[in-house]
């Protein structure tokens, strides 16, 4: 995970539909850029982008790892664990959101397809610095988090 010393920029403030404001729509540009140019699927790791994500993700801006963290998906080849990892956070991210905006039927159709893409990553070794058991504890915890929103 990217250590403060990465310079991420992080977002004012997390944006959650329908309950905060939207951010200026060219803010993650700068984030974005540098991953057009990446000559391979594992260097996607290196990317601002890529770090970004990550970081937002654990610090719980879930809408923005989504926004930074497509632009790393849509350079990922077709069919690769790289692309089914990338997917999987993405999709973990959005259950997270949705997690906040009360939506439990939304969650768990979430974690299943998170589920369906850690499922078509090797189980021993890491793609693109993570490991499918990193995420699947992820996913655990959101379907418990999910849970307990469900019994409100």
């Amino acid at each position: 995970m990217p250590d403060a010393g990465d310079h991420i920029p992080m977002p004012p403030h997390a944006y959650v539909p329908g309950q905060t404001a939207r951010h200026p729509e060219n803010w993650f540009d700068g984030i974005k850029a540098g991953v057009e140019c990446c000559p391979s699927a594992l260097a996607l790791q290196d990317t601002l982008a890529w770090r970004a994500g990550l970081s937002y993700f654990e610090a719980g801006f879930f809408w923005e790892c989504h926004e930074v963290l497509e632009a790393v998906w849509m350079q990922t080849p077709q069919a690769t664990p790289e692309r089914e990892m990338v997917q999987a956070l993405i999709q973990l991210a959005n259950a997270r959101l949705k997690i906040r905006m009360m939506r439990p039927k939304a969650v768990g159709r979430l974690c299943d397809m998170v589920q369906a893409h850690l499922e078509n990553c090797p189980k021993d070794r890491a793609i693109l610095g993570l490991r499918r058991a990193q995420l699947q504890q992820s996913v655990d915890r959101t379907r418990r988090d999910n849970m307990q929103i469900s019994a409100l």
